[in-house]
């Protein structure tokens, strides 16, 4: 885990690179030179994006601390209590607390793009960016039950629930969650059988780990309280960048946040197809996609429902159900190879122009 902090502060240094936030900063300067009255009210600015970008950074980089303690804390309750580790590494594979708790403070806060995002721009990223750079780096070969895919398949088409309406409305989240618990019911059962979802990684790890029930409950309520510390820091910082810059804020929440939250994603699809655990991945793959478009969505409906961008309706909806279908169709052949990989990031960055032309 101590390699994803670098790759995901270079992320974010890249994105300041990327969208000229700097010469924006210098340029900003040479126009208050040519007009003095407005120098107080630069340098406001100025101010303003670098502790945007900073809260960002560090809101980002806490929550996802924060998530690894919260799982290592499940974990141990689980093995406290004798619940069974099967059911254990399908229902927290794909676990994203950090994703939850920016949804739920950009909701809030009002930043319904930032709250979307961490539903439709992750699960894009996930399929397209960490499952297609895994793949085309460690091809993914696992033949699933046709149930398992079938979930998979069906659970974007049915986010769309969510996006009915201009604001998303209370009952699609309890459709939405009650969806979730159906799906994941039906995961725990399939793993007890077929041992198709094992536990992933970071679960494993943990599990080797004997805590005391104190060590495991002051693990899971520390994860919990700092995760959301960490996401409303992340909500903050995206609303500072997107006032100070204008960037649009649709994009922010679609393209930049999720990819920062969920860069680690790349890490948990590549490294055990490397070690020839093609199980992990794929579970890992349909339990995050589950958690995104029915579990985190269906929160933000019920608790914080946000206002919907006919774009998220007509662009990044039907985006998501496409590169859905086309890697349930890869599934379903029971391989995920360099050449789907490729195209998955191809689609990526046909959506990434889509965003930056629309807007």
């Amino acid at each position: 885990m101590l390699l994803e902090k670098p790759c995901q502060v270079a992320f974010f240094s890249a994105i300041v690179k990327r969208y000229g936030l700097s010469s924006a900063l210098s340029f900003r300067n040479e126009r208050a030179d040519d007009n003095p009255d407005d120098r107080e009210r630069y340098k406001e600015d100025e101010v303003s994006a670098l502790l945007g970008v900073g809260l960002f950074v560090v809101g980002a980089l806490l929550a996802i601390f924060a998530t690894e303690r919260l799982l290592e804390g499940l974990v141990g309750l689980s093995k406290v209590f004798h619940i069974s580790a099967f059911a254990v590494g399908a229902v927290l594979s794909g676990f994203e607390a950090e994703n939850i708790a920016v949804g739920l403070a950009a909701g809030g806060r009002g930043g319904a793009p930032v709250a979307l995002g961490t539903v439709f721009g992750g699960a894009i990223f996930l399929i397209c960016v960490a499952l297609g750079l895994g793949a085309l780096l460690f091809p993914l070969e696992v033949r699933l039950p046709r149930g398992v895919v079938l979930i998979f398949a069906a659970s974007s088409v049915v986010a769309g629930l969510g996006l009915v309406a201009p604001i998303t409305p209370r009952w699609v989240g309890v459709v939405l969650l009650l969806a979730f618990f159906a799906a994941m019911t039906y995961l725990i059962r399939v793993s007890q059988t077929s041992k198709v979802l094992e536990a992933a990684g970071e679960v494993k790890e943990a599990q080797e780990k004997q805590r005391s029930l104190w060590v495991a409950l002051g693990l899971t309520l520390f994860g919990i309280v700092v995760i959301g510390i960490g996401g409303e820091l992340v909500a903050q910082g995206a609303e500072r960048i997107i006032a100070t810059f204008g960037v649009p804020a649709l994009f922010m929440g679609m393209i930049v946040s999720p990819a920062a939250i969920e860069i680690e994603e790349v890490f948990r699809q590549a490294i055990p197809s490397k070690k020839g655990r093609h199980d992990v991945s794929a579970g890992n793959l349909i339990g995050t996609l589950l958690y995104f478009v029915l579990f985190n969505l269906g929160l933000i409906a019920l608790i914080t429902p946000v206002r919907v961008d006919p774009l998220v309706r007509h662009l990044d909806w039907p985006f998501l159900v496409v590169v859905t279908l086309l890697v349930s169709a890869f599934l379903w052949r029971g391989r995920v190879g360099r050449l789907a990989g490729g195209t998955l990031l191809v689609a990526y960055a046909i959506y990434v122009t889509l965003h930056v032309v629309f807007h």
